[in-house]
Parts: C-alpha cells; structure tokens; sequence
C-alpha cells in the first residue's frame, strides 16, 4: 500500500489513503501529478496581486507582488495586445479582468493638431473589460459623449473596482456604476447635469475613491468640490468645500493625529476632511495658477506633502493630537523654469527615508530632503534624457527598486537613494503615440499586477510579463 505524505490534502479532495485503498503505481504518479499541478496553481494564484484603482491597492504607488524580474536581459515577453481608442485612463486589474475607458470620435471628427484647442468635438467614451489571460474583450459599455475640453484625447480617470462593481469617471463628467459582470448599469450620475459642474480646462481627471460604503469624487458645481456618494446607490451623503475651482488631484485617506483624514487639495487650498461627514479638519490657503492641482498628496510619517507645475510644492506637518497642520516649508524658485524644490506636472512623487523623488517641471528627475526641500541630486535619464516642458514619469516601487515608465514608452529598472540614480536597465515596450510640445509622449500610468504590466497609448494596450524567470 503506498501511504501518500499529502493524504491530509486529498482528504480535503475526496481521496481518502488512510482506509486502505488500493492504488496502482500509475494511480499514485497520476495524484502527485496532479498534487504538484493544483499546489502551483495555489502558489500562482497566492502570489498573484490586482491593481484595483489608481496607484495600486493602497493608492501608494507600491506594488507588493514577489518573484518579479531584477534586470532587463532583453525586452519582456509580451503576453498580449489590442486595440483600443485614445485616452489617458490608466488601466485597473482584478479577478482575471481588465477594465480600461478610451474614446471613440465620430465620424468625420478629428482631434486639432494643437492639442490646447477646445472645440466641440462627436464622439463616445468606452469602459472596456478585457479577459486578462489574453486581452479579449469581454464586455463594452459605451455611451455619447461630445468633448469641449482641452486634450481631447480621451478620459482620464482609472477605473475603481470594488467587489462585483466598477465605478468609472469620464472626461466630461459621467460617473457610472458597472456590474462587472456583464457591464450592465446600476446607477449613473452626470456631473453637469445633476449638480451644474462645469468641466475643468482638461476634463474631470480626479481618481474616484471608495471608503467603505462610500465613492468620493471632486464634482464641483452647486454642491462644493467634493461629494460623497452611497457607493450602491449613488445618492448623495454628503458634500462641501466651497472654491470656484475644481482641479484635477485624487481625493486620498490618511491617518494622523489619531483621526482618518480625507485630503482634498484644489486650487485654492489644501485641506483636510472629515471622510464620514464631509466637515472641514483644517484648510491651508494655496493658489495654484491654471487649477493644477494634480499629483496625489503623499504622507510620510507625519509630513504631508503636495506638489504642482507653476507654484511649486507645499509641505505640511500634520499634528499628533488632534486634526490639524502647519505649513513647514513652501517653493523659493522664482518660476517653473528656475526651481529649487519640485515643481511636478502630474508625476507622483515617492517620499521614503527621508527624502522625495519625483518629476520637475522639464523633466529633472530630482532628490529632495523632506524635512527642508534640499535638493540633493538631480538627472534627466529617467524621463526622457534632455530638457521638455511637462516631461513626465511614473514611479512605482517594487521591494527595493523602482519601476519608472517615461513619457516616450520605456520601462526603467533602478534604484533612488540619496546617493543619486542607479539605472539597472530599461526597455521600451509602447510607442508614445500623444502629443505635446511638438513631441511624442504617453502619458497613461501602467497597472501592475499578476507579475506583469498593463499599457496603454491612444492606440492600444498591451501586457507584457515581469515575471522573474
């Protein structure tokens, strides 16, 4: 009689050794066969982590998965591709699908060659949900949606999936509740429409975030800039926060001073909210000129930090008893060209050890101490290699290195310390197929799960694997 060391295991799958059952040497290979198989599938599967919203699970730009690859001996395996229409919505992934929004124009319509024009432009936007095994599409929803934005390219915002739903903000303002099932609608808002929002210079942009049974959103309009909706309903719980400007910056949860704070930053002031009642914390005054207001906020031990194109960043000490803050340091350049600090147009940045790292202004990959807004190093190999007005790069960390893709499709292996930049490798792995500043760009953050990346240009999207071989 053979006596299986797993017999616990096939107990649990219906196979039980221990009562004498015979079982032919064939039989035995052909259960440690199958043992072996469902063990790896468990691993894989264990291993496996989604991207559910913008920045990742914890909205922090870090990518927790194991086994991914170190260095770059070639270009990564593309696992697939498809077709898609334009946009700079980022991608999310969960449960083996793939949710993505892009734009489809109307016949005879087409985006003006200066990207700054705001004509009224036919067309409809799509949320897409892809199979993640191969790309193929499993549902579309899609709906009319004429732009009269700047950047007319497509929408912005990074689908959030929370359970069996999807929530979805395009460029002109519609909020959608998807069953991620089949797509089907269970309820919808429309920004302008239902509360008199009027879209910013470059379309709704700010990230929908879902705090237990509730979807926040920056709308603007007749009810204040933030709104909290009932995340299966859609009806409203509460709104406020007066300003005349909306911006485009992700509202983000942090936890200090022994209360969870709802950071919303628009172009008036930065400010700190109650998440469950939408009463104002604390409100610091900071104008920041054309409403950009785009890089998330970003805690670091008690250092709350933001930053913007023209006027620059803003760090805050958030206080240990209680909700409230004070301004630490503030930008000393005299303007976006001649800058200290960082001067980010939609990069990120990453604080960790006491210091920043992020994107300026054209394209300076900088060091900054958190506690002054020292610089300590700065490089322009990580971007795009030379000098460029609203260059970019988007920084997630992967245990002790980076991943950064740049505006002209590359993805960087390297390490950031105080020491300076440490590139490992690189390979370009999508065409930029936008435009700004006579230039070639994408500018759409990736998603990172099941040890692969997730990209897309105005063209298409693509999934290449990071799976350490």
């Amino acid at each position: 009689m053979w006596h299986c060391p797993l017999s616990g295991l096939l107990c649990c799958l219906g196979i039980d050794l221990a009562l004498g059952i015979r079982v032919s040497l064939i039989e035995a290979l052909e259960m440690r066969l199958l043992i072996f198989l469902m063990l790896g599938f468990i691993t894989t599967k264990s291993m496996a982590d989604d991207w559910p919203q913008w920045l990742g699970p914890k909205r922090d730009g870090v990518w927790r998965e194991k086994g991914i690859v170190e260095k770059f001996d070639k270009t990564p395996e593309l696992r697939w591709k498809i077709p898609i229409g334009g946009g700079y919505t980022g991608p999310a992934v969960v449960s083996g699908r793939v949710y993505v929004l892009d734009r489809q124009l109307a016949k005879d319509n087409r985006n003006p060659q200066n990207p700054f024009e705001k004509g009224k432009l036919q067309g409809t936007e799509r949320v897409l949900c892809l199979n993640e095994s191969d790309g193929k599409i499993i549902w579309v929803h899609e709906y009319d949606c004429p732009y009269e934005i700047s950047y007319p390219a497509g929408p912005r915002c990074t689908p959030t999936i929370d359970g069996d739903r999807v929530y979805t903000l395009g460029a002109m303002g519609n909020l959608f509740c998807l069953n991620t099932k089949n797509g089907k609608i269970i309820w919808q808002r429309d920004f302008k429409k239902d509360f008199g929002a009027k879209p910013p210079v470059w379309g709704f942009a700010a990230h929908p975030l879902v705090d237990g049974n509730k979807l926040i959103c920056l709308v603007g309009g007749n009810q204040g800039v933030a709104m909290a909706f009932n995340k299966m309903t859609g009806e409203t719980i509460w709104s406020g926060i007066e300003s005349p400007d909306l911006g485009y910056c992700p509202p983000v949860i942090v936890e200090a001073g022994g209360k969870r704070q709802l950071i919303i930053w628009h172009p008036r002031s930065l400010n700190s909210v109650n998440p469950e009642t939408g009463k104002v914390y604390w409100s610091t005054p900071f104008r920041v000129k054309y409403g950009l207001t785009i890089p998330t906020p970003r805690l670091y031990q008690d250092m709350l930090f933001v930053t913007s194109f023209y006027d620059g960043p803003l760090m805050m000490r958030m206080a240990k008893d209680g909700p409230k803050a004070e301004v630490i340091w503030k930008a000393t350049g005299r303007n976006e060209r001649a800058t200290e600090q960082l001067h980010a147009i939609m990069c990120t940045p990453f604080l960790e050890e006491g210091h920043i790292y992020g994107v300026c202004s054209y394209g300076q990959f900088r060091c900054l101490k958190i506690a002054t807004g020292q610089r300590v190093w700065e490089s322009y190999k990580p971007v795009s290699g030379s000098s460029g007005r609203w260059a970019n790069a988007f920084l997630v960390k992967n245990q002790d290195r980076f991943f950064i893709h740049n505006e002209i499709g590359e993805l960087i292996i390297a390490k950031l310390s105080p020491k300076g930049y440490e590139e490992i490798s690189r390979a370009k792995l999508i065409e930029p197929t936008g435009k700004a500043q006579s230039r070639q760009i994408v500018w759409s953050h990736p998603a990172f799960a099941n040890r692969s990346i997730y990209l897309r240009n105005d063209k298409e999207i693509r999934c290449y694997s990071l799976a350490k071989k």
